[in-house]
């Protein structure tokens, strides 16, 4: 067979344009199968090439990536269209989504210390600190009191094993891109009260969006090549844990659930009412997926649901949604809720599924703008949707405190404010904050990368009172500033504005040329 290619859009329009008219039903799927049949033997002709430069202590690892991409390339090749049908979704049963309060309510076991022993923390540790300017892993940014997003995880996690004399052990996912560094910090936690282990995410060549052909020629991923591969989202978990044999070795220890989170949410902190949910259900069946969902504000409008779909629980993400109803999808009244990614499953299930090739995710086609100006996709997948593939899955309406991410310099501003008390590698919201919503930050583009946000303010401002802040332009803030209600900066083009030590604003705008005005 000639290896020849096509465009994405081409691909698309041939998968989803309805020919019905134009050509008998027999027609266009052969055509389609021809087309698709031409594209995956085109993408085994040079994944064999890449897979021939590997060098030996290299050949098995990544001949399991290139098999593992070749399987979501063939899926990517099959779908078509959105991949729900929206008629299908419905409201999730009550009792398939239950109040937090109601799992609290049950309180605590004597016992708490075995059913620690049976847990096992996973933080998500691929990703790196471009988007906040930095290098190298986002766990290693400082985020408070010097301490990074590892830190507080080693912390936490050792408070738990010194309170309850238990053996939690810290396993990082990390991918190519954050393994070398992580590991050379992990030995400055050689004397903490936990273990740590660390497994790869799989690596996975980007796509050229026109001809859907991989860009790399060989295995490396240093130098030129370094934008050539990537790693294919959190729902590669399951099977790089698998893969790893770390899967197997953790339940050899006797542990039996897992709780998953990304190590840029300091909300998650392992929630010793949930464990005992799960270890000790009230109907006394176990669930193999909790997935913990939080109330939708406006700024979560795009946060996938969890919804019910052919009799299961479903998350639902807005890529899938079909463009007449994302808003609908959107809408704050019909869907009130949305995945925090902090997960909790049972490793015998993970096993299970996975030795059965049944864990069923969608696919999200990620387009990418290189450097140098090409466009490519990457196929990925996350953890959550495999929900679905799951038994007895629940979801728990967890409070907003659970889910506090930084992925920005703006929310990094809320948690290193006087807003949040540390204690033990967690942070809890002050007492003295008389509402229990976090105020709304916007930092201008002068503050995106870290070191110019940390340049700009002398000191952290008071902000137990603030409501909402907006800063644009060249601003900089001195020491023991205080922020209320409502306040507007904005330093115009060619201008700039230096907020005086010991200010206080309340209910202001700061315009360009330094008038304070009431808001």
């Amino acid at each position: 067979m000639s290896s020849f290619t096509y465009s994405l859009e081409l691909v698309y329009f041939i998968f989803t344009a309805d020919f019905s008219k134009a050509m008998s039903q027999a027609g266009p799927s052969q055509f389609q199968e021809v087309i698709r049949q031409e594209l995956e033997y085109s993408m085994k002709v040079e994944l064999d090439k890449i897979l021939a430069t590997a060098p030996s202590n290299e050949l098995e690892h990544t001949k399991k990536d290139l098999e593992g991409f070749k399987k979501l390339f063939h899926r990517f090749l099959q779908e078509k269209g959105p991949s729900v049908d929206w008629g299908k979704i419905q409201r999730p049963p009550e009792d398939s989504i239950q109040p937090y309060e109601k799992i609290k309510a049950r309180g605590l076991p004597d016992n708490i210390a075995s059913v620690l022993n049976k847990l096992v923390v996973v933080k998500l540790n691929g990703g790196l600190g471009t988007s906040m300017g930095c290098k190298g892993p986002k766990s290693l940014i400082g985020v408070r009191n010097e301490n990074t997003f590892l830190d507080l995880t080693v912390q936490q996690i050792e408070h738990l094993n010194k309170t309850y004399n238990t053996d939690v052990p810290l396993v990082l996912m990390n991918s190519f891109n954050t393994d070398e560094d992580t590991k050379k910090i992990l030995q400055k936690y050689s004397q903490s009260r936990l273990k740590i282990y660390t497994f790869n995410q799989s690596r996975y060549p980007r796509i050229n969006k026109e001809t859907l052909l991989p860009i790399a020629k060989d295995v490396s991923y240093s130098g030129e090549n370094t934008e050539c591969w990537y790693p294919p989202g959190h729902g590669d978990i399951y099977g790089s844990f698998y893969n790893s044999g770390l899967l197997d070795n953790l339940i050899a220890e006797g542990k039996e659930y897992i709780f998953v989170s990304n190590i840029d949410n300091l909300g998650a902190t392992v929630d010793l009412y949930i464990l005992n949910h799960l270890m000790n259900p009230p109907n006394g069946k176990r669930c193999e997926f909790v997935m913990e969902v939080t109330n939708k504000t406006r700024a979560d409008v795009k946060g996938g649901t969890l919804t019910q779909y052919e009799n299961k629980l479903r998350l639902v993400e807005i890529a899938q949604v079909p463009k007449a109803h994302v808003d609908e999808f959107k809408s704050v009244s019909k869907f009130k809720i949305f995945n925090t990614n902090n997960l909790w499953i049972a490793l015998s299930a993970i096993k299970r599924l996975q030795e059965k090739n049944a864990i069923d995710m969608e696919i999200i086609v990620n387009p990418k703008t290189l450097d140098g100006g090409l466009n490519v996709i990457q196929l990925e997948t996350a953890v959550g949707a495999a929900i679905k593939s799951f038994e007895n899955s629940l979801g728990i309406n967890v409070p907003r405190s659970r889910f506090l991410p930084v992925k920005t310099t703006s929310d990094l501003l809320l948690v290193m404010s006087n807003l949040y008390s540390l204690n033990a590698g967690s942070l809890t919201m002050s007492e003295k904050r008389e509402f229990p919503t976090v105020p709304l930050v916007k930092l201008g583009s002068s503050f995106t990368k870290v070191q110019d946000y940390l340049r700009r303010f002398e000191s952290i401002p008071d902000m137990l009172e603030l409501d909402h802040l907006t800063v644009s332009g060249d601003v900089t803030f001195g020491k023991n500033v205080s922020l209320k209600g409502t306040v507007i900066i904005i330093a115009n083009h060619g201008d700039r504005i230096d907020i005086p030590a010991g200010a206080v604003l309340e209910n202001k705008i700061v315009s360009g040329n330094l008038r304070i005005l009431d808001h």
